[in-house]
């Protein structure tokens, strides 16, 4: 069976997170070309989108009562970002569907909405940089966190703005049916296969760094040989500069220190190793630079928790 997604359009939708999710989820297929997702759009009646024009959904509130995962995309009009207010029908729609047991998703400010509804309360989220005074100030009782890609809750996921939206998507759907999916729906979409959620956003910063002198091509260089031993000062001379500069440049631009990515790299490798091939333990923490099979289970249990047996069975069964 398909899994049945429903989009909620509001009075000043970001036409962008309208329209990312129906193409993610629209290349999400199985091994046989099959749609892994159903996905439709509902709301009250017109919706007049934030740059002029308006769309008509197919579908009204109810029909967020029959969603496996409902989505919210990012607006920037209405009470939600304004003032806090949202909407009673669609507020009691939302918590109905939350209380039921639906996986709840917003993109950018769409997690205005679900904060105004009460399903972030006391919870971690994430929304677009540019509004966290506003929406910060309008729900002091959520847990933001202003400066990552998207936060994943369990049952509620959250993302920044505009690109993030692809991020989560992706990684719900990564999440849902595994690397090789996930991977295929990013080629179909000309999109890069995964950002981790905790990476930085791209946060305007009063001097930005000269055109040519960033870090993006020595992570390039380095993720072609995670296998390898790399060195803090290999790093930095690659990309010709002193340790002290090259570590600053990174983190200004990941959000990371190099050793922390690179960590990060590895263990996600390793992840997916397990999910799409058969080799053993130790020979995916060899070609994922982690060294050994201790290694590999205590970084992947700090990661997500889990064996890598574990993991390995719970992607085999949800492809």
């Amino acid at each position: 069976m398909t899994h049945r997604i429903v989009m909620l359009a509001l009075d000043g939708v970001v036409p962008f997170d309208l329209g990312v999710p129906p193409q993610i989820f629209g290349a999400a297929r199985d091994a046989d070309r099959n749609r892994l997702y159903d996905l439709i759009v509902c709301g009250a009646g017109p919706i007049r989108t934030e740059v002029g024009f308006t769309v008509v959904p197919d579908h009204g509130l109810e029909a967020l009562s029959v969603a496996d995962t409902v989505l919210v995309p990012g607006i920037h009009t209405g009470g939600p970002v304004i003032d806090g207010t949202l909407d009673l029908p669609v507020s009691r729609a939302l918590r109905a569907a939350s209380l039921r047991g639906a996986r709840i998703v917003s993109i950018c400010t769409g997690a205005s909405v679900l904060a105004a509804a009460g399903l972030l309360d006391g919870r971690p989220a994430a929304t677009h940089w540019a509004w966290a005074k506003r929406i910060g100030g309008l729900y002091p009782q959520v847990k933001w966190d202003f400066d990552v890609l998207f936060v994943d809750d369990g049952d509620v996921l959250t993302s920044a703005g505009v690109g993030a939206g692809v991020d989560l998507c992706l990684h719900i759907v990564r999440t849902d049916h595994g690397a090789d999916v996930a991977n295929r729906a990013a080629r179909r979409c000309v999109v890069p296969p995964w950002r981790d959620g905790g990476q930085a956003q791209f946060i305007e910063r009063p001097v930005p760094a000269a055109a040519g002198t960033g870090t993006d091509a020595t992570r390039t260089w380095v993720l072609e040989r995670l296998a390898e031993p790399v060195t803090l000062e290999e790093m930095a001379g690659h990309a010709r500069m002193s340790v002290r500069t090259f570590t600053r440049r990174f983190r200004d631009e990941t959000g990371l220190s190099p050793r922390q990515w690179l960590l990060r790299r590895r263990v996600e490798h390793a992840r997916i190793l397990l999910e799409s091939t058969d080799l053993g333990v130790e020979a995916v923490a060899r070609r994922s630079g982690l060294g050994s099979a201790t290694a590999l289970r205590q970084h992947l249990h700090a990661t997500i928790g889990v064996a890598p047996s574990a993991y390995r069975r719970t992607f085999r069964h949800a492809g």
